[in-house]
Formats: structure tokens, C-alpha cells, sequence
């Protein structure tokens, strides 16, 4: 056949790549179209009719020397897509592009042979390669600090990858789990360590130190002291810009830096990463050797980051001369928490409000609160990350975020009346219990969230407290504690109960529908009121919901909630009408 190559036998153009220099296009070669030449008719816009001939030589001035040689059955080269992409919809069709009809001696030979197929493997590739690349760069920071760990523990690379890997990358593994998990434990650690640290130390101080060592700027400052920040994958992989590595390129010089003495990287430049997302890195990572090695290896990690905590047991030293069962109903909480206390005072001080005041008493709950707090988060998040290993990313955070909150505990602190043993000389608070107390009586609901009740901070206060008296009475035993706990909180979360907060559902179906979304708050008199006000459609949905005490999330609560249902049920009767 002749080509622009000059005379070559047909075997060479059947699977080929070539090129027809006329328009640049680059076709794969699938066979031959017979019946098909330079004399075929070729239909046009509007019925018009014309031979393969007249069309290109009026469409691109080109004289079809060999009009009776048979065409070439062409596919355009396939697109590069970004196979990781967890959005992307593989498409039915792949590879099988439409064909068009490619005169022989306009076409120029690139490469041959190579079959659809092949060429089709070759979109692959740059996928392939960037994950590839990827694992390395994970490789990389899992060795940097398996030089200076004297644990025996190694985490698979993927998961490394998984810990290095944002939400903006958009694929199918992020650091969301591992972050929710590494956050709960880095919380507990440094809570009980502050603890233990400062046994006089009030609530708001241990409350700043904890804050000076798990805060973003904190994490994020010692993320960058480890070079954390180079492995950090941020952004979305695009295969239009990548490029093959060991291509000399002058828009990417590599600077050799050494790491160590006995360890060396190739710097590329500087990006701009934000602090939070820094952070987020070191506590997934945090997560990750949580994960595999346990509490040591987790440990150990954070000694290599620079945060010097322990989980040994230290005796407190406590100033409580009092008899319990003078102030609180110790058999009776005993048989409620399942657990028998060794020192009962601190039954009396982890039920002692602040407005509590008696010479005997010298502290309220928020010391047992501030530790029972974490140690209550970390049992919860740990649980679910078990009971659901192979749960995706994001799912995590929504179970510990139904499962820890403040409507979770007080609902339990009502269902079990422990409400009746808080010591405290409030008439607001009281008045403020009564309320809660009666409103869930009328409306009992399973999940907190949907409750109409407000629920004081004090009851939820006082499920934590609890949870930091046990865990200090039984030698921070966290087993005894979540054993105890479990029985108050449950029915405990799960995949099948699990109800995204008001608020937030509201938030992501506006942004998913391209819904206009307005949220107005004002406080009159003691009352909080809360006006939400959702365009869709050309239809307005605006509700406004108050509740007493100038409590802002509880009235964006029921707000989001009521519109919500509107919505729905706007959508519900749309959804019928287009089935009649």
C-alpha cells in the first residue's frame, strides 16, 4: 500500500500507530475497510452527498493519488485518564472508540506493529507509575523513622500511603480513619500524662497544657521539624501534567538533601501546605502505628515526633476527708456503673458541680471530667475501628461523632437517672435539669440527635466525670472502664443506626443540589433563636425553632431538622409526581 512512508506491505500498517500529517491527529490502526475507497460516498450535514475524494479535496485541498486503494479502519488514541480517581465512572465503551475511514497514503507510520489493546494498556501507565511512586514516597517515611525506633514494628507501606494521603487527592484511600483514630488516642495520652502531671491543677489549666500539645500549630510545627511535610500527597493526580520519571525536564530540578547521615532525598521545590493538614498527617500516622503495633508503637512514634508521654499508672494524691455516703448514694451508683470503688470519694467528687461549695469538698467533676473525657472518646472511637476494619474512609468520624457528644451522654445521664445524684446549689441548673428531664420523658428517641431536648452541658459533664473516676479508682484500666460505660450508653452506634447530624446533612444536600443555604441567629430576653432558610428549586424552605438558655447548637439542631423535613418531603411529593 502506498503511504506517506512511501510503498509498504499491508502487514505493517494492520496494527499500527501513525500519524496524517494533514490535521496532526494520531490514529491506532485496527485492519482495513472493504468496500471502502476513494470513490465511496460520504454522507454530509443536510443529506449532502460526496466521495471520499471531492471531500478531501475541497475540505483540505488534498488530491487523493490512489483512490482505489482500500482505507484503513482508524480509532483515535485513547485519552489518559486518572484511574485513581475515586469519582471517575469507567465507561462501558472503553476501548471501543468510534472508528473512522483513513486513506492509506495520508497516513504516516509512527510504530509498528501494536494492537489496539496494547495501546489501550499504555493509558494505564501513568496511573500505574504515579502509585508507584507514591508507595515509595511512603516507603520512604516509614523508614525515616524505623532508623531511630527501638520498637520491632513495621506498618505495611499502603497503610503509610493511606496516612500521607489527603481528600483532595480524590482517591479511593485517605487519611480520614486513620486521623479520627490517631486524634482520639494523641487526645488520651496527653490528657492522662497531664493528669498525672499536675494532681493540683485545675480543669482550665490542663486544658491549655493539652492544647499546647495536641493543637494544629503544635502538631503541625513538629511535623515540620520531622520533614513530614515533603511526604505530604495533597493534591489530585493529573496525567496530563505528569511526568515519565528520570525525564531531564528544566521545570523540575531535584536537590539532593541530606535527612541524615545515612539517609538522602531529592527536594523539588516548595508548596504551600495548610497547618491543619500537617497536623491531620501526624495524628493519621499517630493512627496508623496504633493500628498495627498498638499503644507502644504509638508511642514511639510520638517520642520520634517529640511529644514525651507515658501510660504508666500513677497514684494521685487526694485531699477528700469525707464519708461518700453522705453525700452520695454509693451502693446505688455502684450497682448502675457495675463497678465497686476502692476510693468512694471519688464517686462524691466526679458528681460534685462547681456551685457545690462546702469546706469538705475542696474540688468539683472537671478534673475527672477533662480525663474521663478523652479516655471515654478513645474507648469509643478504638471500638469502632475494630468492630468495623474495613469500614471507608469518612464513615469513622460520622460513628464517633453520633457516638461522642454531649446529647449521647446526657440522654444516657437521664435514662438512668444519674441526674438525681449531681450535687450542686443551682436553682437555674436544677430548673434547667427539670426541663431536659421532662422534655425527653414527652419524646424519648434512641438517637440523641433527634431528640427535641436540650440537654444542660452538666449531664453529658457528668458521664465523663464518671468515666475518669473509675478510670483513676481501677488503676487507669480502660477495659474496667469502657465495660462500665458501655452498659450507660447503649444502645451503642452502628452502621445500620447511624444518623448524620442535622446540621450537617442540611449542609451537604444544599451543596450536593446547589441549594442556597442561610443561617440567621439572634437572642432575646434568654432565648436563643435560630432561622434557617433554604432556596431550592425557586421554592423557599425557612424555618425558625427557639429554645431557652441561648444555647446556639441546640437551636441550629432543630432548625436544620425541621427544614429538613420540609425538604425531604418536598422532594418526596416531586418524586411521585414524575412517576404518575
Amino acid at each position: 500500500m502506498h503511504t506517506k512512508n512511501g510503498l509498504v506491505c499491508l502487514c505493517m500498517l494492520e496494527n499500527s500507530l501513525v500519524r496524517t500529517p494533514h490535521n496532526g491527529m494520531l490514529y491506532c490502526i485496527d485492519g482495513t475497510l472493504q468496500g471502502f475507497d476513494g470513490n465511496k460516498f460520504l454522507k454530509l450535514g443536510k443529506g449532502k452527498m460526496v466521495t471520499y475524494k471531492q471531500y478531501y479535496q475541497q475540505r483540505h485541498g488534498i488530491k487523493l493519488q490512489f483512490e482505489r486503494q482500500t482505507f484503513l479502519k482508524g480509532k483515535h488514541i485513547f485519552t489518559v485518564h486518572n484511574y485513581l480517581d475515586r469519582s471517575r465512572i469507567p465507561s462501558s465503551k472503553e476501548p471501543g472508540n468510534r472508528t473512522c475511514e483513513l486513506p492509506p497514503e495520508l497516513c504516516s507510520i509512527i510504530m509498528s506493529p501494536i494492537c489496539v489493546s496494547t495501546f489501550y494498556s499504555f493509558s494505564f501507565l501513568p496511573s500505574v507509575m504515579h502509585r508507584i511512586e507514591s508507595l515509595l514516597i511512603a516507603a520512604s517515611l516509614k523508614s525515616m523513622h524505623e532508623d531511630h525506633c527501638t520498637q520491632n514494628v513495621v506498618i505495611p507501606t499502603v497503610m503509610a500511603l493511606e496516612a500521607i494521603t489527603t481528600k483532595k487527592c480524590q482517591e479511593n484511600i485517605h487519611l480520614e480513619s486513620l486521623e479520627t483514630l490517631g486524634d482520639s488516642f494523641l487526645k488520651y495520652a496527653a490528657s492522662q500524662q497531664l493528669f498525672k502531671t499536675y494532681q493540683n491543677g485545675h480543669e482550665g489549666l490542663l486544658s491549655l497544657e493539652r492544647e499546647k500539645i495536641i493543637s494544629n500549630p503544635a502538631l503541625c510545627k513538629l511535623g515540620c521539624d520531622r520533614n513530614i511535610t515533603g511526604f505530604i500527597r495533597d493534591e489530585k493526580f493529573d496525567p496530563k501534567t505528569w511526568i515519565i520519571p528520570g525525564t531531564n525536564c528544566a521545570d523540575r530540578i531535584l536537590n539532593e538533601e541530606m535527612l541524615s547521615s545515612s539517609k538522602k532525598v531529592y527536594d523539588g521545590g516548595i508548596r504551600k501546605i495548610k497547618q491543619k493538614t500537617v497536623a491531620d498527617v501526624v495524628e493519621a500516622l499517630i493512627g496508623a502505628y496504633l493500628s498495627v503495633g498498638g499503644e507502644i508503637a504509638a508511642l514511639s512514634f510520638m517520642a520520634w515526633l517529640g511529644i514525651k508521654v507515658d501510660l504508666e499508672y500513677v497514684p494521685c494524691t487526694r485531699n477528700f476527708a469525707v464519708k461518700p455516703e453522705m453525700y452520695v448514694n454509693v451502693r446505688k451508683l455502684e450497682s448502675l456503673l457495675n463497678y465497686s470503688f476502692r476510693d468512694a470519694t471519688l464517686l462524691v467528687e466526679a458528681l460534685t458541680h462547681g456551685s457545690y461549695m462546702l469546706p469538705e469538698i475542696p474540688g468539683c467533676y472537671q478534673r475527672l471530667e477533662f480525663l474521663g473525657d478523652a479516655v471515654l472518646d478513645y474507648l469509643i472511637t478504638l471500638d469502632l475501628y475494630k468492630k468495623y476494619p474495613r469500614l471507608s474512609p469518612g464513615l469513622l468520624t460520622d460513628l464517633r461523632s453520633m457516638s461522642v457528644n454531649n446529647e449521647c451522654y446526657g440522654q444516657s445521664a437521664i435514662k438512668w437517672e444519674l441526674y438525681k445524684h449531681i450535687l450542686h446549689s443551682s436553682p437555674g441548673l436544677f430548673q434547667q435539669i427539670l426541663r431536659a428531664v421532662d422534655s425527653f420523658e414527652e419524646s424519648p428517641s434512641t438517637v440523641a440527635w433527634e431528640s427535641e431536648t436540650h440537654f444542660p452541658k452538666v449531664l453529658g459533664d457528668v458521664i465523663e466525670s464518671l468515666a475518669g473516676a473509675i478510670f483513676v479508682d481501677s488503676g487507669y484500666n480502660k477495659d474496667i472502664v469502657f465495660k462500665s460505660m458501655r452498659r450507660l450508653l447503649e444502645p451503642l452506634v452502628t452502621l445500620e443506626t447511624l444518623k448524620l447530624h442535622p446540621v450537617r446533612e442540611l449542609t451537604e444536600l444544599c451543596q450536593r443540589e446547589h441549594y442556597i443555604l442561610q443561617t440567621v441567629f439572634s437572642s432575646q430576653n434568654g432565648i436563643m433563636y435560630c432561622t434557617v432558610e433554604v432556596k431550592a428549586r425557586g421554592i423557599v424552605h425557612k424555618e425558625t425553632q427557639s429554645v431557652t438558655n441561648k444555647n446556639k447548637k441546640t437551636a441550629e439542631r432543630l432548625t436544620c431538622k425541621a427544614v429538613l423535613k420540609r425538604l425531604k418531603e418536598s422532594m418526596s411529593v416531586k418524586a411521585n409526581r414524575s412517576l404518575v
